[in-house]
């Protein structure tokens, strides 16, 4: 009796195993990427606010907040501001993550152009009861561009724009103004 239920057991082991590969053998391997040698950059910055995390947020956190310190138009062109799904005017970017004190967006894949897999985070952390940070994380491929001196110049220009956003939204949370916006195609315009 324990060799035949030994044998069941084998028998049915084995036939297991060979209805299973046969099923993994045939899967079609997945298509090919769309960009085969991505290049991903993250760039995370930040800087220091005199502010509690909650203050801050409520100052610059609103999805089209990015209007006034990127100092460009900005406005809900779907969906709700704040919610999953809201798009904004500003490169039609797609709100996708969302914390109390934080967001995510995209960007759209667009027609004709290689998808850089674009992402930026935007966080208000606490520090202390009465201090927080700011910290802009962007994070994409520039494999399609040129070469290395090409996707340095324009790491080095993305951390110029957002290092200016980001004392801008240090400036607004702490309760100041923001200067008059320098004219557009002059150093430090738009």
């Amino acid at each position: 009796m324990r060799k035949a239920l030994v044998r069941l057991s084998a028998t049915g082991a084995l036939a297991l195993l060979a209805s299973v590969a046969p099923a993994s053998a045939q899967q079609a391997p997945p298509p090919p990427l769309q960009v085969p040698n991505p290049h991903y950059v993250s760039i995370p910055m930040e800087i220091a606010v005199n502010r509690p995390a909650a203050d801050v947020w409520k100052r610059i956190g609103k999805y089209c907040d990015i209007g006034e310190w990127l100092r460009i138009p900005c406005t809900i062109t779907a969906g709700t501001d704040g919610e999953f799904g809201a798009v904004r005017s500003v490169a039609n970017e797609i709100l996708v993550g969302k914390t109390e004190l934080s967001y995510t967006y995209t960007q759209p894949v667009r027609e004709g152009r290689p998808f850089d897999a674009y992402h930026g985070t935007l966080e208000a952390r606490p520090v202390t009861a009465t201090t927080s940070k700011i910290v802009y994380t962007l994070f994409f491929d520039n494999s399609m561009l040129a070469d290395d001196a090409a996707r340095e110049r324009n790491i080095a220009q993305r951390k110029a724009t957002f290092t200016q956003a980001l004392e801008n939204m240090k400036i607004l949370a702490e309760g100041g103004t923001l200067p008059p916006a320098p004219a557009r195609g002059t150093p430090g315009g738009q």
